[in-house]
Formats: structure tokens, C-alpha cells, sequence
């Protein structure tokens, strides 16, 4: 019997996101979606992370007509976006009634899968998102947000994907997002969740650190279901391994992946061309395209590497940079071993950053590590000291409930403040995740024509 592999790919998410921060507008989508949908793929990421505040905020373009036009087009092939929990695609927790409204619209216009994640693992912040996803119709695949440390172990994963599945799991995804998921590591981990839950298991990494394809390869033959990959044009580095090669490499190996690969290269002719036009325009750095093995040492994303490195850059302190990688996993440790996935990950590198630059640790504190700690963003994976506790909260109690138990519905404001711009749930669902950039959107959205150039509004027309 021939054994199966489904492929998910990026290049329209992660892969354009981990690369050139998410700045590819829809109408370089479009022209190549019917290949991709003809091409044997098991789903393609098109939505959810950061394309939702990009498009508002760079591209000029409605996230939800860019969903709409891509389900037009789209006829065989599962549609996929990525959720960060209670956070959606924002940076703080929403009340459970405009969860549930972004997860109905969500559907409504287009997706099939939707992938959620906690950045603390703290399944209570992915209640509310299965409970809508399975509500309106969609398939629900939580993901564990891989981690190392003395309390992330095998068994603890275990727990947690078994936890889920009881929760309403339609899949599971085990999402290495700094690519610190070593083959052997995979091979245990798949092999010891495969003997517990009954779901499909999809594994998600990025080539950041070197290992990826060899990660892929043992998750595989530990009995994986499905691999997430990015056609070459935008594979590697901080995204993920590269379409093409995974699927000769495990034919070769006997596995059956479905991919067409004449339309695979269509793809890959396609994208070529666009990726070398962000490369000329300095949007795609050369840097996400090297391999950082530091990685494996600091437990540091790739993408978070090079924004750290930005930062102090910017400030005239690149020669700290070794520094705060140093830094990273001590102020990991003092909070509990978070796993360096957003929102996270931005607030223990902002952390790491000022520890070093003030010349003392915890001289300054963001508002956000203030929030974290007294329990708003949800229970971290190991307690905090009462001494570290107390030094960044003083005698402030920490909450220990859901934390959106404590939240009143919401949306009903959100309506109501911005009633004047607002035509449907879904721009109110643009104010409510980027309340000022998506106010400035809707303001220009009726005027928009005449504020662009001629090209890109031929582009919006069209869709």
C-alpha cells in the first residue's frame, strides 16, 4: 500500500509573510490561483497572521475582499487561515462575541480550515474559537506552539493534543515556529501523539535553523499526515522548506504526495519573477534568506532575530545584538518559559532589549510584560517567582480566571463607534482588530479611486 502525504502550501501566508512581511497584494495572487487550486495541494494558506493588518495598513486593499476573490477562484482546494486564539489576528484579547463574529465571517466568506493558536498554550483561550468554528461549519485544527525547555517535554505536548482533541479537534498541527524541532525530537513527538489521538496531524516548521527537511523527513515517517511548505520562489531561510524539493524527495522514498508537479513549476515559474521584484525594491532582505543555527542555541525565530537586530541597529547598538540573544532565553526563563510566538515573542525580545540597554535588568518594564504577568494574556506554561513577580507587578493580584471571562461583549460598541464608515460586520471586525488603521481605511475606502494610481485601481476593480 502506497503511503500518503497531504502538502499545505504558504507562499500566499507564511511564505510572503516570513519573507517580505507580508507586502504581496492580492494582484500578484490572482493571476496563479488556478494553477495552485489545480495542483493536488491538500490546502493553501492564503489568510489570517499578519495579511489582515498588512493590507489595511500597507496595501491599501480590504483583507475580506482579497478572502472573497481567492474563494471565487478557488474550486478544489481547502482555503486555510491561521488565528492567534482570543488575540484573532490583533495583539490583545477580544470578548467571545467578536470572536465568534470574526470566526462566522471568517467561514462565511471563504475559509475551510482554520488553524488556532495560543501563544502560552493555555487551551482556555482556545475555547471560544473551536466552539465558533465547529459552530458555523468549519474544520477546527488547533495547533501546540512548540517549545523547549525542562517543562516541555514529550509528554507534555502528548497531554495537550489528547486535551484538544476532547475540545472538538477536526486536526491537529504541532506549529514549530522558530524551527527548533530537531528530527529526532519529531520523530518522538509524532510517533507518541499518533498513538493517541485518532485526528490527522500536520507539522509546521521553517527553515530558519538548517534541519527543516530533516524534521520534515522523521515527522513523516513517524506517521505525520500532512507538511506545510513554500514553493521554492519564497521557500527557505525564515520560511518554510521548499515545495518542490519535499515532494522529490519523498516520492523518491515511495510516498504518494498528490501534487501535479508540471503545475507545481508553473507555480514556481511564476513566483520567480515577483520575488526577484521585492528583492529589487529591498523588501525581500537577503538576510531571511541565510540559515541561522543560532536558532537551535537561543531558541530565537528567525523573524525575531532580525527585528532585534533592526532595533538596535536603529539605536546605534548592533554591537549588542550577542547580547540580547544572550538575554532572550534568561528573560524566557524569569516569565515562565513562554514559547517566542506572537504576541510573545515581540515582548520578551522588547524586554531583552531594554535589560541590555539600561544597563540593568528590569529597570524598565513594558506595559505588555506588566499585563503578562498579572495573568491577562493567560497562565503561563511554568509560575513565575513571587520574587520576579513582585519586582514586575509589586503587590498587584494576579488573576488566575480565563482572562476573557472578564471582558463584556464588545462588538455592539465597536458597531456603534464606527458607525459612519461601516457598511457590513465585517468592516466593523477592520475597526475592532486595528481600531485607528482600520478607521483610516474605511474613512478613504468610498474615495479611494481617485487616491491611487491608475494601475492599482484597475487592479482593485478587477477583483
Amino acid at each position: 500500500m502506497t503511503k500518503k502525504i497531504l502538502f499545505t502550501e504558504t507562499v500566499l501566508r507564511d511564505g510572503q509573510q516570513s519573507q517580505i512581511a507580508t507586502r504581496m497584494p492580492t494582484s500578484d495572487m490572482l493571476p496563479i490561483i488556478q494553477t495552485l487550486d489545480e495542483a493536488g495541494y491538500h490546502a493553501l494558506e492564503v489568510w489570517g497572521g499578519a495579511t489582515f493588518d498588512a493590507c489595511i495598513r500597507f496595501l491599501n486593499e480590504d483583507p475580506w475582499e482579497r478572502l472573497r476573490a481567492i474563494r471565487k477562484a478557488v474550486k478544489n482546494t481547502k482555503l486555510q487561515m491561521l488565528l492567534r486564539g482570543q488575540n484573532l489576528l490583533g495583539y490583545k484579547n477580544y470578548a467571545d462575541d467578536v470572536v465568534e463574529a470574526f470566526v462566522q465571517k471568517s467561514i462565511e466568506n471563504g475559509i475551510d480550515i482554520i488553524r488556532v493558536f495560543d501563544a502560552l498554550n493555555d487551551t482556555r483561550n482556545l475555547q471560544t474559537s473551536i466552539e465558533a468554528t465547529k459552530k458555523f461549519g468549519g474544520h477546527c485544527q488547533p495547533a501546540i506552539s512548540y517549545t523547549t525547555s525542562d517543562f516541555h517535554t514529550i509528554d507534555y505536548f502528548v497531554g495537550l493534543t489528547t486535551e484538544l482533541e476532547k475540545m472538538g479537534a477536526d486536526s491537529i498541527c504541532i506549529k514549530d515556529m522558530a524551527g527548533i524541532l530537531t528530527p529526532d525530537d519529531a520523530y518522538r513527538l509524532v510517533t507518541e501523539i499518533k498513538n493517541k489521538i485518532q485526528v490527522p496531524l500536520e507539522v509546521h516548521t521553517h527553515a530558519t535553523s538548517g534541519i527543516s527537511e530533516m524534521t520534515y523527513l522523521k515527522a513523516v515517517e513517524a506517521g505525520a499526515d500532512i507538511i506545510d511548505t513554500a514553493i521554492s520562489s519564497f521557500s527557505g531561510g525564515t520560511s518554510q522548506p521548499a515545495t518542490e524539493s519535499m515532494v522529490l524527495a519523498l516520492e523518491n522514498l515511495g510516498y504518494d504526495t498528490h501534487l501535479d508537479m508540471k503545475k507545481v513549476a508553473e507555480v514556481a515559474d511564476y513566483f520567480n519573477p515577483i520575488r526577484d521584484k521585492f528583492r529589487e525594491e529591498g523588501l525581500l532582505n537577503p538576510k531571511v534568506k541565510d540559515t541561522e543555527p543560532k536558532t537551535l542555541i537561543y531558541k530565537v525565530p528567525g523573524g525575531m532575530l532580525s527585528n532585534l537586530l533592526s532595533q538596535l541597529t536603529e539605536q546605534g547598538l548592533a554591537d549588542k545584538y550577542e547580547e540580547v540573544l544572550k538575554e532572550v532565553p534568561k528573560v524566557r526563563a524569569d516569565l515562565g518559559y513562554p514559547p517566542l510566538v506572537t504576541p510573545l515573542s515581540q515582548m520578551v525580545g522588547t524586554q531583552a532589549v531594554m535589560n541590555v540597554i539600561s544597563g540593568e535588568r528590569y529597570k524598565m518594564i513594558p506595559k505588555e510584560i506588566k499585563e503578562y504577568v498579572k495573568g491577562l494574556y493567560g497562565k503561563p506554561p511554568v509560575a513565575i517567582s513571587e520574587t520576579m513577580t513582585n519586582l514586575i507587578i509589586g503587590e498587584e493580584e494576579v488573576i488566575t480566571v480565563r482572562p476573557a471571562d472578564l471582558l463584556a461583549p464588545e462588538l455592539p460598541t465597536y458597531e456603534k463607534e464606527i458607525e459612519l464608515y461601516a457598511k457590513s460586520t465585517e468592516d466593523v471586525l477592520i475597526y475592532a482588530l486595528f481600531p485607528q488603521q482600520g478607521k483610516d481605511f474605511l474613512g478613504r475606502r468610498d474615495d479611494r479611486f481617485y487616491d491611487v494610481p491608475l494601475q492599482e485601481v484597475r487592479v482593485t476593480l478587477d477583483i
